[in-house]
């Protein structure tokens, strides 16, 4: 479903192996692991039992636990940690275990890793990657569950980036873990063990029934800051990221409509081009994501649409989110905007 071409550098005659999200995420930390000693891996349970999902096991066995290795629950204590490697010169890939954890590290992250390059006049950088599972799947309750984009994407000096496939999950952690920003990287959950159905309102469907994808072996990276056109077509166009990238693209399957669904995959900074043209193009829009909907990112891409596309707009723009409520446990999927919410939405737009 994704276009890989726009991938910026990838190492000659790689091999391929068929991954989950799991397996391309540790791929991607094993390959920097070895390219570069300046890189280190750790949070909670990282090391020796491998995390939580077991996206980094192991890598302690394979690197030692100097560079990967375990922390203590303070996630105000691994990002301050991290902070301060990077400004000395290391390249830190630090698990915060669920992103609702993050909360306790938001001092660190927004006032000393986001600002650290403006306040030294660009004397220090912190190059950190800050890793964390998020949104639902797994039926954590509103603890293990939200989708926290929205906190982060407002903070001057932090990209967020946030993939929808194995492919793109490796090509993106690898960018961020080279680039000398720090970088929130959002993990969905209900991806870890490869794309979905797209029917979010439903029970989850066994993990051990998803696809997976073909993931070169080796080095390489997909840009940050470059969406993706998942799903071309001239009628609708669809923002949306990480799991309900499925989701929309099922929805404009089931109604038949034209939709042109582009995977944002950088949240911030944001591909406002690529976005632009194909509104600009089908003249309609409708905004998907799994987070609550009030202050959700998505008001922030419907306010860019409308001041860049105003003249260009046949119908209101629509927005499909979670509700604003806490993330419930039981009946999940009642929550998850799925298909039938996005393809109303379709065709809402497409009756003006």
């Amino acid at each position: 479903m994704n276009d890989h071409n726009n991938s910026i550098e990838v190492e000659t005659a790689m091999t391929t192996t068929t991954m989950t999200m799991i397996q391309a995420l540790r791929s991607a930390m094993d390959v920097m692991l070895e390219r570069d000693d300046n890189v280190v891996v750790f949070g909670q349970d990282v090391g020796y039992f491998g995390g939580v999902f077991r996206c980094t096991e192991g890598l302690q066995g394979k690197y030692g636990s100097s560079r990967v290795f375990d922390a203590p629950i303070s996630e105000s204590g691994i990002i301050g940690v991290a902070v301060g490697m990077g400004a000395y010169g290391l390249r830190p890939v630090a698990e915060i275990q669920f992103a609702d954890y993050v909360y306790p590290a938001t001092d660190q992250i927004i006032s000393e890793a986001a600002r650290l390059r403006y306040r030294s006049a660009g004397q220090f950088t912190a190059p950190l990657t800050m890793r964390m599972p998020c949104g639902g799947g797994i039926y954590g309750g509103q603890t293990h569950s939200q989708s926290i984009e929205a906190v982060f994407t407002q903070v001057c000096g932090l990209r967020t980036v946030m993939p929808s496939n194995p492919y793109d999950a490796k090509g993106l952690l690898i960018a961020s873990i080279e680039n000398d920003d720090p970088v929130i990287f959002l993990e969905p959950k209900r991806l870890y063990n490869g794309p979905f159905d797209g029917h979010h309102d439903r029970p989850v469907t066994p993990w051990s029934k998803h696809p997976q994808a073909q993931v070169p072996d080796g080095y390489y990276t997909v840009p940050l800051d470059v969406a993706a056109i998942v799903r071309p077509g001239s009628a609708v166009t669809v923002l949306t990221y990480g799991t309900t990238v499925y989701v929309s693209q099922v929805a404009a399957e089931e109604t038949g409509i034209d939709a042109e669904v582009i995977d944002l995959r950088s949240l911030w900074p944001l591909d406002l081009d690529t976005i632009v043209k194909s509104v600009k193009k089908t003249g309609r829009c409708v905004v998907v994501h799994e987070a609550t909907r009030t202050c959700g990112f998505g008001a922030e891409l419907v306010s860019l649409v409308q001041e860049h596309c105003f003249h260009h707009l046949e119908a209101p723009i629509e927005r499909v989110t979670g509700w604003d409520t806490p993330y419930p446990h039981a009946q999940e999927w009642a929550y998850f905007p799925g298909p039938s919410r996005v393809g109303a939405a379709l065709k809402r737009v497409m009756e003006v």
